[in-house]
């Protein structure tokens, strides 16, 4: 299958989930480089998830980045949940890449703050560092970050909200393994914003695997619409998704 061009979006099939995480991180190396050519230091988000785990490897085996100059923030996670939990989204990306790879600083959402105060604290420090490359995934209901279909807004006045997640988000924790049962899977989460995310001048879209085909043929070729919320991806400045076999089967 041969790449495809809608709008601003480019979608890059590949064989393998290994094939796909290859590219991604060769391509985020390369527009790290070429923005750390024009600035003395960028701001980077990442998404944790297991559908992240290919590129993130491959991001972190990548040689001369100087992370150094590197700003990162991850896109969300769980109210009520400590940073030592396994299934701390800040905990994974420490895991899986800064404590091989350590950025100049890496702000981490609090999941036990008040989430009201931590919103505002995030939002200040996102204000502060503006977004150049967001990686970032689709989830199951084609949400971005916890920006599920219920409330995902396009024109959000928020840089980052708590949220209320649906029962197919929380499903889609128990189905990567993340929880073994949908009881345990925490009920609201901190979130950055679609504007938020819509505002980095690069988004890199990782998304393989056979539950997300759905997912993806709706953001490719469904309306642009907040029911799929991953659709607006359409309409960004720069953004790259990148599929495996199976999640690109239905394109």
């Amino acid at each position: 299958m041969k790449p495809i061009t809608i709008n601003e979006l480019t979608v890059l099939p590949y064989s393998t989930r290994q094939e796909m995480g290859k590219a991604v991180a060769s391509d985020v190396k390369d527009r790290m480089l070429e923005l750390l050519r024009e600035k003395d230091q960028i701001t980077v988000v990442f998404a944790s998830a297991p559908s992240q785990n290919e590129f993130l490897d491959a991001l972190r085996e990548e040689a001369d980045i100087p992370w150094e100059r590197v700003i990162c923030f991850h896109l969300d996670e769980y109210v009520g949940l400590s940073a030592e939990a396994p299934q701390s989204f800040s905990l994974y990306l420490q895991e899986k890449l800064f404590k091989t790879r350590k950025p100049k600083q890496f702000h981490a959402i609090d999941g036990l703050n008040d989430p009201e105060k931590e919103c505002e604290r995030y939002s200040q420090l996102l204000a502060a560092n503006p977004v150049d490359i967001a990686c970032i995934g689709i989830g199951e209901n084609g949400h971005i970050a916890f920006n599920d279909p219920h409330i995902a807004d396009f024109n959000d006045p928020l840089r980052v909200k708590s949220v209320h997640l649906d029962l197919v988000s929380r499903q889609q924790q128990v189905n990567d393994g993340c929880f073994e049962t949908l009881e345990q899977v925490p009920s609201i989460a901190i979130s950055l914003t679609i504007p938020t995310i819509m505002s980095a001048s690069h988004i890199f879209c990782t998304v393989p695997g056979d539950r997300k085909k759905q997912a993806v043929r709706d953001a490719v070729h469904g309306p642009v619409t907040e029911q799929c919320p991953a659709s607006i991806l359409r309409s960004a400045g720069s953004c790259r998704m990148y599929l495996d076999a199976e999640s690109a089967s239905l394109l």
